[in-house]
């Protein structure tokens, strides 16, 4: 019995790590090998874990640069990049603001549009962009993947994929959006396709990405926010 309760829970423990699991899926008991997915790794497939405690937007811009733009950056580089402008004493004590954000994304190449939009058009929102919202009193810049007329999915660069239903959301998040635009943009990032809950089905999102004149067709008004 003790035997047969440890192997249980060995075999629970490599759950947080990837691993190949044996199946016997050929005649006389012959084993293939299948890929498995750790609980861990699915969390945070695609997203940019942040690494200290001021850098959760740099992990969110570096989620969506090398996601949907194929650019090879990472938190530690886009840190870099915005303390060369950035007021170092300040990031200390607060972080880096959306300013920072704009002014690293400008140097690069690169636009950055902010756009103050009512809730009810989060569904119009077709690629993927940075949010501020505060959760348990912290303010914390996150990636809205999509939304549909139920749910908000949004990549944590803390808690890696959460799902949130509008109105949760709408109570912590300021009202605007962090949109990245620029060429090579891929239509079919994977951050468009979060992760279901393991009890929900997938289901497929065909989705155009949105320009800003469009943005202001569906009465986004450009904020004043930078």
């Amino acid at each position: 019995m003790r035997k047969t309760v440890l192997f249980a829970l060995l075999c629970l423990s490599g759950l947080t790590q990837a691993a190949q699991m044996p199946v016997a899926a050929l005649p006389g008991g012959v084993l293939v090998y299948k890929h498995v997915q750790s609980l861990r790794e699915r969390k945070f497939s695609d997203i940019v874990e942040q690494k200290t405690d001021f850098s959760c937007g740099a992990a969110a811009l570096a989620t969506i640069l090398r996601q949907a733009y194929w650019l090879d950056v990472d938190e530690e580089h886009i840190i870099k990049g915005m303390l060369v402008t950035a007021d170092q004493d300040l990031v200390r004590t607060q972080g880096f603001s959306m300013l920072d954000m704009k002014r690293y994304i400008e140097r690069i190449g690169m636009r950055a549009r902010g756009y103050r939009i009512p809730p009810e058009r989060l569904e119009a929102v077709t690629i993927p962009v940075v949010v501020l919202m505060e959760i348990r009193g912290y303010k914390h810049f996150v990636v809205l993947q999509r939304a549909d007329k139920n749910w908000v999915y949004i990549g944590d660069p803390v808690l890696g994929h959460k799902r949130y239903s509008h109105d949760d959301f709408v109570k912590g998040w300021n009202g605007i959006i962090f949109a990245i635009v620029g060429p090579g943009y891929d239509k079919t990032n994977a951050l468009r396709s979060p992760p279901e809950p393991l009890t929900a089905k997938n289901k497929m999102d065909n989705f155009n990405p949105v320009k800003d004149a469009e943005l202001m067709d569906f009465g986004f008004i450009q904020s004043d926010f930078f």
